[in-house]
C-alpha cells in the first residue's frame, strides 16, 4: 500500500513540474527582419554549470504554463478554494546577454515558480544572438498575444538581465510600436500592466550612467517591481531606471540585497540572493 501511495505522490509531482504546453510561434508567417536572421532551428547546449543556454533562436516563440486550478498550501497541495492570482498572467523573457537564453534557470525554472503560486507564465524565446531590435519586436507581439489569450486578466513581463533590459524596453515603449500591424492580435494593446526586473542590465549608459534613450517613459509606464544586489557589475542598471521611474510617479519598489553577483535565477547554490527576490515579488504581485 506505502508503495502505491508513493507512486500516486510521484506521479502528482511529475505532472506539476511538466504542466506546459507545447511552444508556438510568435508570428504567423514571416518575422519581422528575418533577413538579418541565421535560419535554421534553435539550437540548446547544456553547459558545465548545469545551465541550459539557447544559443540560436531564429523563430521566436511562446511556451504557456498553465496554473493549476485554485490555490495552494504552505506544502504544495491544489484546493479548490478560488485565488486572487488567477487575475494575472506573466510573461518572462530569460536573460543572456542578448547573445542567448538561459532557457532553464530563467525560464522554465521561473515558470514553475509563478505556477506554485498559482500564476499562470509564459516564456518568450525570443530571437537571439544580437537582435535587439527583433527582440522589441517579438516581446511586443507576445505581450498582444498573451493579452488575446487571457481577456480580463492583467498581463505583466518580467525578465532576468538582458531580458530585464528587453522587459523594460516593452514597459516603456508601448506608445511607439516596433513593427507594422499583421493581424486581428495586434490590435491588442502591448502595453504591460506590471513589470518585474530581475537584475537588469543595460539600461544605463555611460560615465555619467544615464538612462539609455531605448526607454521612454511617461504617465503611461506599468508599475515595476525591481531587485538587485549591491555588487552586481550591473547594478547601476537598477538604480538609473528606479530614479526615473519615481521622477515620473510611476508605482516603483526598489530592492537592494548586499551579496550575490549576477545571474542565480532561483538558485540558492549560485547566491543567498536567489531565495530572497522571489519572496519579495511574490509579495509585491498582491498588492494589486
Amino acid at each position: 500500500m506505502k508503495k502505491i501511495i508513493c507512486f500516486i505522490a510521484a506521479a502528482l509531482t511529475c505532472q506539476c513540474l511538466t504542466a506546459q504546453e507545447k511552444e508556438f510561434p510568435v508570428w504567423p508567417e514571416n518575422t519581422p527582419n528575418e533577413v538579418h536572421l541565421q535560419k535554421g532551428k534553435s539550437v540548446e547546449e547544456k553547459g558545465n554549470d548545469n545551465v541550459t543556454r539557447i544559443l540560436s533562436q531564429p523563430i521566436p516563440t511562446l511556451q504557456r504554463f498553465p496554473a493549476k486550478s485554485g490555490t495552494r498550501s504552505k506544502v504544495g497541495v491544489a484546493t479548490n478554494k478560488p485565488t486572487s492570482t488567477q487575475d494575472k498572467v506573466i510573461i518572462i523573457c530569460p536573460g543572456g546577454g542578448y547573445s542567448i537564453l538561459a532557457i532553464d534557470l530563467e525560464g522554465t525554472e521561473i515558470a514553475q515558480w509563478l505556477n506554485s503560486l498559482g500564476y499562470t507564465a509564459y516564456i518568450l524565446r525570443y530571437r537571439v544572438p544580437k537582435d535587439r531590435e527583433g527582440a522589441l519586436q517579438d516581446a511586443q507581439r507576445a505581450i498582444r498575444i498573451v493579452r488575446h489569450q487571457n481577456p480580463g486578466k492583467k498581463i505583466g513581463i518580467m525578465g532576468f538581465s538582458a531580458g530585464a533590459s528587453l522587459s523594460a524596453r516593452a514597459a516603456t515603449r508601448s506608445q511607439a510600436p516596433s513593427y507594422t500591424p499583421i493581424d486581428e492580435i495586434d490590435k491588442e494593446s502591448c502595453r504591460p500592466d506590471f513589470c518585474g526586473l530581475i537584475y537588469p542590465a543595460y539600461l544605463d549608459e555611460g560615465p555619467n550612467h544615464t538612462l539609455t534613450p531605448e526607454l521612454t517613459l511617461d504617465e503611461n509606464t506599468p508599475r515595476c517591481f525591481i531587485f538587485q544586489t549591491a555588487v552586481d557589475p550591473y547594478g547601476n542598471s537598477a538604480f538609473v531606471f528606479g530614479q526615473a521611474l519615481r521622477f515620473h510617479k510611476i508605482p516603483v519598489e526598489l530592492h537592494v540585497y548586499p551579496t550575490g553577483a549576477h545571474g542565480y535565477g532561483l538558485r540558492t547554490n549560485l547566491a543567498k540572493a536567489g531565495g530572497i527576490w522571489p519572496k519579495l515579488m511574490a509579495t509585491w504581485l498582491k498588492t494589486f
